[in-house]
């Protein structure tokens, strides 16, 4: 398994949303960045990662009734953005 200061940060969004929409992560989260950031998945940055969970937010809370579900979800996705996804390797 690749460690995690080599994945992108859209691998490490694909891999959290996972956890909650399944197969469909990919999918789901390659579209709400070209729907509502109007770039391509690749080009995802830290930077746009606020306005891309409000997004997500929106989006998840359409498929369940679930409030505690799409917050956790949320919170999850807001750690990545606090934290430096390229970690550095302790020496």
């Amino acid at each position: 398994m690749p460690a995690s200061n080599s994945t992108s940060l859209y691998d490490q969004l694909v891999r959290v949303t996972h956890v909650y929409l399944g197969p469909a992560a990919d999918r789901f989260i390659a579209r709400q960045v070209q729907n509502h950031l109007n770039k391509p998945p690749d080009q995802l940055s830290k930077e746009d990662l606020r306005r891309l969970i409000d997004w997500i937010q929106v989006a998840v809370s359409l498929l369940t009734e679930d409030s505690e579900i799409v917050e956790e979800y949320a919170a999850q996705l807001s750690k990545l953005a606090q934290s430096d996804g390229t970690s550095k390797k302790s020496r």
